[in-house]
């Protein structure tokens, strides 16, 4: 297992370096010049040059890059143009509201897709099979957006069970004041997350729902099965313990993509319900011509992606020992 968790992280050092590099050209890439986005519309020639002298846009691109790389070995991803930041510091403000919110739509897409599809597999053929097919192909069909508007809409505005907007205090402090005896702060901060969460979570629901039925379909045909109904074994045992764990090792990989795509793809929610991740923080500094910025938020989103790459394959591995041995 150590040599296959070794050989893991080191392919995922190359495929950060490639990051790096396509993250800066496509940068480069983008139109518009950020010297004028900055000082505006009106100013002159000689204030536009002295503002990208001053910020190193003269430069040519491969020195560019090379200042580029030797900050990223001290640890320094540059300055925002606009907000007057390290890039980092920003990042970091904005990264645990973003990771709340993965973390809370891939719950959600757990524990409704992973027994719905169980469950489904058991009884297929009757009622509750065709439920779980029905549901499943809603949550792929239905955008996010669109269930995002409709959630708001029907618990914020016509039952005002939730609140519309706003994050609320970060679930780790709402967590330690639980502690001191004071559950307000959690219940507030998990108000605000519901919503969100599940708008996101759907999709991801109903794709698990369908991989884990197929799945258990499958192992619950294999001769290992039939083998254990013969000895007497009940039919729930089968199921949840010996076609189970058989039947998550292509579910894992569903799950550590449907996180990473979630982490990349909060802006459209973030934008709605007002929370403050590293959604808006990317379409602001995309839309400014933020190029620091821009190049280090590709980066951390590339950094975490990879990460729950190389821990959904341990987890692969962990699972299934001819992954291993491959």
């Amino acid at each position: 297992m150590i040599g296959f968790v070794a050989k893991r992280i080191a392919q995922f050092i190359p495929m950060l370096a490639g990051v790096v590099v396509v993250a800066f050209l496509l940068v480069q890439l983008v139109p518009g010049d950020p010297a004028r986005a900055l000082i505006g519309q009106s100013a002159t020639p000689e204030q536009i040059a002295a503002v990208r002298e001053a910020l190193g846009l003269n430069n040519p691109p491969w020195v560019q890059f090379y200042n580029y790389v030797v900050g990223l070995f001290h640890g320094d991803l540059g300055q925002s143009y606009f907000q007057k930041q390290g890039v980092f510091e920003l990042i970091m403000i904005r990264l645990p509201a973003t990771l709340e919110l993965a973390f809370g739509a891939i719950l959600v897409s757990i524990v409704i897709g992973l027994p719905l599809g169980v469950i489904a597999a058991w009884f297929r053929g009757t009622w509750i099979d065709a439920a779980a097919l029905v549901f499943s192909q809603l949550g792929v069909a239905l955008t996010v957006f669109w269930l995002a508007i409709v959630f708001m809409y029907v618990f914020a505005v016509q039952l005002n069970w939730l609140p519309a907007i706003g994050r609320g205090m970060p679930l780790l402090e709402a967590f330690g004041l639980l502690l001191t005896g004071n559950p307000q702060p959690l219940l507030k901060s998990l108000s605000h997350l519901i919503m969100p969460s599940v708008a996101m979570g759907l999709q991801g629901a109903a794709m698990i729902c369908r991989m884990v039925r197929a799945s258990m379909l499958e192992v619950l045909n294999q001769p290992y099965v039939r083998t254990a109904r013969a000895k007497g074994v009940s039919e729930r045992r089968v199921v949840w313990h010996h076609a189970l764990r058989n039947a998550l090792v292509p579910t894992v990989t569903i799950v550590g993509l449907q996180f990473g795509g979630l982490l990349s793809g909060a802006v459209l929610v973030e934008g709605i319900f007002g929370w403050p991740g590293l959604g808006q923080l990317t379409v602001s500094a995309i839309s400014q011509r933020d190029f620091p910025l821009v190049q280090g938020l590709a980066l951390c989103f590339a950094v975490l992606f990879g990460l729950i790459t190389l821990v959904t394959d341990i987890i692969h591995g962990a699972i299934d020992p001819r992954v291993r041995d491959e």
